[in-house]
């Protein structure tokens, strides 16, 4: 068993808090196979990044922006195979609701209404690629959730099941937890630690640090 603290826990959303690989594949072959492309060279790079971001790369020749908003509007009324991850609600139903925020790489959209499918709150802080200029791995989301806390970033723990979010963690000296839903942990090295499923994390409170700022110790089955 292992111990982490911190006044704040900031949660990815899809393949941490939802299941909405399904969902995503689907789309992305959908995709592909309109415009002649790969699809296993779309998932090798897709999986944290916002859909133009992944369109830029793999397919420069088009107008990212206009595939990007099709793309996008669709995902965020398609919700077949999006499902909890095991644990999620029990999770963030044991923190603060000022302890906790979510850094996703979707829209508010494609983030509210997966959140609503699967019955998990809203957070007071939900930061989406609709709120910042840059994407994972940059840090600016989770500099953005911790300021919005009023915590500093590195009394805040990341969870995250993707490198590039991983890299956006620790690009804003925060810990990481990784979770190994969508990737092997060999490929999630680079967080403090790993875990198999968010069952394997409970959290209590130890008290105040400040008005609004509460100490939270993380207890965390490390998956070896």
């Amino acid at each position: 068993m292992e111990r982490l603290e911190c006044n704040a826990i900031l949660f990815d959303l899809d393949g941490t808090l939802v299941d909405s690989t399904l969902c995503i594949e689907q789309h992305w072959r959908r995709w592909a196979n309109q415009h002649g492309l790969d699809v296993e060279e779309i998932f090798k790079i897709s999986h944290g990044r916002p859909a133009i971001e992944t369109i830029r790369i793999v397919a420069p020749h088009l107008n990212a922006e206009e595939e990007a908003r099709q793309f996008t509007q669709s995902e965020a009324v398609n919700l077949e195979g999006v499902v909890e991850v095991a644990g999620a609600a029990s999770l963030v139903a044991s923190l603060p609701p000022e302890s906790w925020a979510i850094v996703t790489s979707g829209n508010y959209a494609i983030a509210t209404n997966r959140l609503r499918h699967v019955a998990l709150p809203i957070p007071q802080i939900l930061i989406t690629t609709d709120d910042v200029s840059h994407y994972k791995p940059h840090p600016e989301g989770y500099l953005k959730a911790a300021q919005s806390l009023g915590v500093a970033p590195e009394q805040c723990v990341v969870i995250e099941d993707a490198p590039v979010g991983i890299q956006a963690a620790r690009a804003a000296n925060m810990k990481a937890i990784a979770i190994a839903t969508t990737h092997p942990a060999t490929a999630l090295e680079q967080a403090d630690l790993c875990i198999c499923a968010l069952t394997d994390i409970s959290v209590r409170q130890v008290g105040q640090s400040s008005s609004s700022t509460t100490n939270l110790e993380i207890l965390v089955a490390v998956n070896t």
